[in-house]
């Protein structure tokens, strides 16, 4: 029986500065993952922590993690560099449901460093462009230098991925949005009807953009949220990552969205 809590040792292949306070971690590796799922990755004597796959899960040489720096776990790795290894364990949870996505128009949101998980969605959905409607994805961070995704824009926008940008406090030069993500849900053209709409950012965010897209006729249950909760074990057993009555780990990290509101961090 294969144990659930014995972590592996990886091998980094690459790790670059993506903003002043993350870093995209490369490790060489082949996982097999659904967009959405998460692995727990640390240092011994440091703990771990839950990161979302941040890389196409078609990718056999590798995947990619974007951390960033904030506790114990995250600044150690932060300290790493090519050819240091971290503990991995996982792909746990549940991921996205493609297959209800298939033949359905895809918006996403997100905001601040929700974006690995869309990243990964984005990256199955282009690899599959013609089973799937008109893309959107709509992002924002707090500066230009926040923007996690800047090496990918051109080629997902090439792959039929329209991306509108915006920032809450732009530079001089700044050729995108200001403001808020949810004002800007007026700019996608959908088929309200046949689409579904995919979160990963902070909750008053998340609640932001459901109004917004409510009036449109989206309900919730076409409404998905990859939540982002402390985790521990990533089999619940711990209780850490309890959210009313599901377990991020187990239930999640994608939800509904009538599953998971209210109960915001």
């Amino acid at each position: 029986m294969k144990n659930l809590y014995l972590p592996q040792l990886i091998k980094i292949e690459k790790i670059e500065t993506l903003s002043p306070n993350v870093k995209l971690v490369r490790l060489k590796k082949r996982l097999n993952f659904v967009p959405g799922q998460f692995v727990l990755a640390g240092l011994w004597g440091y703990g771990e922590a839950p990161f979302g796959f941040a890389s196409s899960p078609f990718e056999k040489r590798y995947f990619d993690l974007m951390i960033r720096k904030g506790g114990a776990v995250s600044s150690a790795i932060h300290s790493l560099k090519k050819g240091d290894e971290i503990t991995v364990r996982g792909p746990y949870g549940n991921g996205f449901p493609l297959d209800f996505f298939k033949g359905k128009d895809v918006l996403m949101v997100s905001g601040g460093c929700g974006i690995p998980p869309i990243a990964s969605l984005v990256e199955h959905l282009i690899k599959n462009r013609k089973i799937f409607g008109r893309l959107y994805l709509v992002y924002g961070a707090a500066t230009p230098d926040d923007i996690l995704i800047k090496d990918k824009v051109s080629r997902w926008q090439k792959s039929g991925v329209e991306i509108i940008l915006t920032v809450d406090r732009p530079t001089s030069d700044w050729q995108g949005y200001t403001g808020l993500v949810s004002e800007l849900i007026e700019k996608v053209e959908i088929n309200p009807l046949d689409a579904v709409a995919v979160m990963c950012g902070p909750g008053p965010m998340a609640v932001a953009v459901k109004n917004k897209l409510k009036p449109l006729g989206i309900p919730d249950r076409r409404i998905f949220v990859s939540e982002e909760r402390k985790m521990q074990c990533g089999v619940g057993k711990c209780q850490h990552c309890v959210t009313g009555d599901k377990y991020v780990c187990l239930d999640g990290p994608v939800f509904n969205y009538d599953e998971i509101e209210k109960n915001w961090d």
